[in-house]
């Protein structure tokens, strides 16, 4: 009897030692998994923050973790536009949707981002495979998705159903300094072109609804 009970109770310690590791390697496959967030700049004011469906405008540089060699920089390509998108629906990596969410206009953040939610097992250009990466990113506004006629028609103030360069600049102007943030004309200039240049595709000077509603993707 007492043979059996010593039996039983061995089994119960060790079966709690496979368990104890089995969590311990859920846990970490867990954080593995997860981006680490850091806020390097938080602005005064922030009426609005980040969510899934938004347009984003924002530079961001990408940078190795393994020896911090940068891979990418929004400020050198594509002339030094800002980059557009739309968060949380695929149009940049997944490490990128979920820690640019909660964002403030004028906000920066530090953002390393494990394999699985950036570039996996494959990699891509100068990144290689597995690589866990960096990302610095500045975000300059916080709108409504770009299907969204709620927006269009906040950006349109003279109602005739186009958008003018004037009223695109005004738009950001207004939505950059909920922040507190206060920009030279050079930097709206270049926010405009950005946005005419993807979706004035007759070029008459004009956005109208229809190509309101048509936005490329980015690369990242």
């Amino acid at each position: 009897m007492h043979q059996t009970f010593t039996m039983l109770f061995v089994a119960f310690i060790l079966y709690l030692q496979a368990y104890s590791l089995f969590v311990d390697h859920a846990l970490a496959d867990k954080l593995e998994d997860e981006v680490k967030i850091e806020v390097l700049h938080m602005p005064e004011n922030c009426t609005r923050k980040s969510k899934k469906g938004d347009m984003l405008n924002a530079h961001y540089d990408g940078l190795l973790e393994k020896d911090g060699s940068k891979f990418y920089c929004s400020r050198t390509d594509n002339k030094g536009h800002p980059k557009w998108f739309v968060l949380g629906v695929g149009q940049v990596i997944k490490g990128l949707d979920i820690g640019m969410d909660g964002m403030c206009a004028g906000e920066k953040r530090r953002l390393t981002i494990p394999p699985s939610l950036a570039f996996g097992k494959e990699g891509k250009e100068n990144v290689p495979p597995n690589a866990t990466v960096i990302f610095e990113v500045e975000l300059y506004t916080v709108t409504r998705g770009p299907r969204s006629i709620e927006s269009f028609k906040e950006i349109d103030l003279d109602k005739d159903r186009s958008l003018s360069k004037h009223e695109v600049r005004e738009y950001m102007k207004k939505e950059f300094e909920k922040g507190g943030n206060k920009r030279d004309a050079s930097f709206y200039d270049v926010i405009v072109a950005d946005v005419f240049h993807k979706s004035d595709h007759n070029g008459d000077g004009f956005i109208t609804a229809k190509e309101y509603n048509v936005y490329d993707h980015d690369e990242l």
